[in-house]
């Protein structure tokens, strides 16, 4: 985790308007944040990544908090006003660009899917219903965005 990662973060939750929004948005930039650093052919060494987070957390808002909270928190129920938050998006694709947002609904899937390995039990509830609706409407924007690939009139070459 370096200093630009860290200032991004931070600059999401001073954008919150109070104090319980501000670590919640802290909490799902951070977790973003993180789960995006797992898409690597990389070996991750855990424990140092971990440390890093967690040391950031403990000085940001406090004891008590880990990366791992952040993660369950994140794959329950109470990150979905975050996630539904126009205020939250606008400010997460202004000050984290270099994490896409149409990666959010992925990113929160895997997160469920490494809990539902964890816990056994079935993903369900409005977080999940949320993620696929998002990817639905990606996949729909996608295939919209194709075919007015197919269906744009030739230009240039041979006219």
């Amino acid at each position: 985790m370096d200093t630009a990662i860290k200032e991004k973060v931070l600059a999401v939750m001073r954008l919150a308007r109070t104090r319980q929004e501000s670590t919640d948005w802290f909490r799902v930039a951070l977790g973003l944040y993180y789960l995006a650093g797992l898409m690597t052919s990389e070996a991750i060494d855990f424990k140092k990544v971990d440390r890093e987070f967690n040391r950031f957390i403990y000085h940001t808002i406090g004891g008590g908090h880990s990366i791992t909270s952040v993660l369950q928190y994140m794959s329950g129920d109470k990150v979905m006003p975050v996630v539904q938050s126009e205020r939250f998006m606008a400010a997460f694709v202004e000050c984290c660009a270099d994490v896409p947002a149409d990666t959010i609904p992925f990113l929160l899937s895997l997160n469920l899917g490494v809990a539902k390995n964890i816990s056994r039990l079935e993903v369900t509830g409005p977080l999940h219903e949320w993620i696929e609706r998002q990817q639905a409407l990606l996949a729909q924007a996608q295939q919209t965005a194709g075919e007015g690939e197919r269906n744009r009139p030739a230009t240039g070459e041979g006219l």
